[in-house]
């Protein structure tokens, strides 16, 4: 690829960054529920050369308050690009109907429907169907928390596609400051009022949040946390404006008291945002050692910001 070219695809591009179509190659818009609608759809990116016939999966989930955002953004090149030009895996990021569309639990139907299809067309893709991991980020922290933690959950589970007999659970968790306790968001300074009526988390319940504890508890992966749970690694920075720091913190503590292995980096007067470095100095040795069995565990961290 010529340097000029090169740069007007930066230009263009909505995430930016540069383009290596000799590392991986990729298939969009699959349909993943059986349905037309655009936002059940995902994208998989496929290693060129390929280190095993069947590979493991990382599936990118998309933020945005679950109203806005799409799975372009798992394109990004410090996302899933950065771990399939390892060789080592297969990617693949989703969509999901945003709460303007469908209430809760719709999202985390289309989320477990997406790993169903990943797991019923395995072999078409060199994936394995045992290591299957899932990393989000706010929103999708939130949702890849809850695909962690609800293994097995009927009332998640939806019946959406063809692939209904396939398992969702999953087999790791990155976990990007998602929410993990919605009733509690308000107990820790943010600049969101979360139980107001037009806030991202009532808007996904479709009511005020502490107007429908019921709902908001199912939709809070603090409470499906069992000893039969994914292994997480959580990110959060201390001084996030919208997602408190405790959201992370609180999930942590209880993953950890159930016995799941669970570690967490905090960026000390981090933001709502993660730095890219982070990818290769923490997710993927997180992901190489569960997923691959090399390397050590991640250790908890208190990383300073720069």
């Amino acid at each position: 690829m010529n340097q000029s070219l090169s740069f007007l695809l930066c230009l263009l591009l909505p995430w930016g960054g540069r383009v290596w179509a000799d590392d991986f190659k990729t298939v969009r818009e699959i349909a993943y529920a059986g349905t037309k609608n655009p936002r059940q759809t995902l994208d998989l990116l496929l290693p060129v050369k390929p280190a095993g016939k069947a590979l493991p999966v990382v599936v990118w989930i998309h933020g945005g308050a679950w109203r806005a955002g799409n799975k372009g953004n798992g394109h990004r090149p410090a996302r899933l690009p950065a771990l399939i030009r390892t060789g080592r895996f297969v990617g693949a990021t989703i969509g999901y109907r945003l709460s303007g569309e469908a209430r809760w639990p719709a999202q985390i139907h289309d989320c477990k429907a997406a790993i169903r299809w990943l797991r019923g067309n395995c072999g078409k893709y060199g994936i394995d169907p045992a290591r299957i991991a899932v990393w989000g980020s706010s929103a999708g922290g939130h949702l890849v928390s809850m695909l962690g933690s609800s293994g097995e959950v009927k009332a998640l589970e939806g019946s959406l596609g063809k692939h209904l007999k396939e398992s969702s659970r999953v087999s790791a968790v990155v976990n990007y400051f998602g929410p993990s306790a919605l009733l509690q968001m308000d107990d820790h300074p943010s600049k969101i009022t979360h139980n107001a009526p037009d806030s991202p988390e009532s808007q996904l319940i479709g009511a005020p949040i502490q107007q429908a504890k019921k709902k908001s508890r199912q939709a809070s992966p603090l409470h499906h946390v069992s000893p039969d749970d994914a292994p997480h690694l959580h990110f959060h920075g201390t001084s996030d404006p919208l997602v408190p720091f405790h959201q992370s913190q609180a999930y942590h503590q209880a993953l950890r008291k159930s016995g799941v292995q669970s570690n967490l980096i905090t960026l000390e007067e981090g933001g709502h945002n993660m730095p890219p470095a982070f990818t290769q100095r923490f997710v993927l040795p997180f992901l190489d050692h569960i997923l691959h069995g090399k390397g050590k565990p991640i250790a908890d961290q208190i990383v300073p910001t720069n």
